[in-house]
């Protein structure tokens, strides 16, 4: 009988110690940054040492840590290895797709059925994280990022250049930007924001609204519950076209009035060694069909 501490408690160590960051390996297994912790204390307590040396926003490594790392990578990678050999024997396969929260919920979720029928044999995993992931390390087959890279050793297609635009419920009848005074304006805001990034700000200098509070409204961290706001009738959000295509399409969402501003791109990223394999072509086909409906925007409102 091997004498082993519970496996739980080596998964967190061997997913803290590969991204030296407890939050990344609770988002990696699906857990609190708090369960992390615990589990490695619980294995520290058991082998009587620590494993790591933990900082205010950072840990390392110990010595023992970087004694344990390597072993444990590298059974759990061959654990990786022969289950999935044993999934290919089966005639299965999982495909996963990283791809940004937002993009997750707006764009794929209610579109993984065409997947699953374009592909019987392979099952669709969409791993929703805002954190880029190692692909070139196996974390995933192929991600949408949103960006212009460069993305160092990885292959990367263009799949839609984003714009954005203000957009609201139709109830609240509005048709000339002069409106925008007499309503909340909605902020969604960005994790990383930069110079490019699209503002009610940005926005009225483009359209020329000189006097309006850009400021004011309220503000959310995340694109989707903004989104919602307005569907909900309470404002109007300067939004990403792409991610309310759906609810532009069923006119939950208008867009009445331009301008739109300049987003930056949503692309498919991958390996070069993936580029002709079933999964990035089974990807590709699909991203290519979501995308498609894409909606046209009028050009008087660009």
């Amino acid at each position: 009988m091997r004498r082993l501490p519970p496996l739980s408690a080596l998964r967190a160590f061997e997913a803290a110690a590969r991204r030296l960051s407890f939050r990344l390996a609770a988002e990696e297994l699906a857990v609190t940054p708090t369960a992390v912790s615990h589990q490695v204390r619980q294995l520290e307590a058991y082998l009587d040492q620590a494993l790591f040396v933990r900082g205010v926003r950072s840990v390392s490594l110990t010595a023992a840590g970087a004694r344990l790392f390597p072993v444990l990578m590298d059974g759990f990678d061959a654990f990786e290895q022969a289950v999935a050999g044993l999934r290919a024997g089966s005639g299965r396969r999982v495909v996963t797709l990283s791809t940004t929260m937002a993009f997750a919920a707006r764009r794929l979720a209610g579109r993984v059925e065409a997947f699953r029928a374009a592909n019987p044999e392979l099952d669709l995993r969409v791993l929703a994280t805002d954190d880029p992931v190692d692909l070139r390390a196996g974390d995933a087959d192929a991600a949408v990022r949103y960006g212009l890279g460069p993305w160092p050793g990885l292959v990367s297609e263009p799949l839609v250049d984003d714009r954005f635009a203000p957009v609201c419920s139709p109830s609240l009848g509005l048709t000339d930007a002069r409106d925008l005074v007499a309503h909340a304006l909605i902020h969604a805001e960005w994790r990383h924001p930069g110079a490019d990034a699209p503002t009610w700000r940005l926005w009225a200098r483009q359209a020329g609204m000189a006097g309006l509070d850009v400021e004011a409204g309220p503000r959310f961290t995340d694109d989707s519950h903004a989104i919602q706001a307005a569907v909900a009738g309470q404002g109007v959000v300067l939004a990403s076209l792409t991610l309310v295509a759906d609810e532009l399409a069923g006119g939950l969402l208008v867009q009445p009035f331009g301008p739109a501003l300049a987003g930056r791109r949503f692309q498919l990223v991958y390996p070069p060694a993936a580029r002709d394999g079933q999964a990035v072509g089974a990807l590709r086909a699909w991203l290519a069909e979501v995308m498609a409906p894409e909606r046209k925007v009028d050009p008087s409102r660009r």
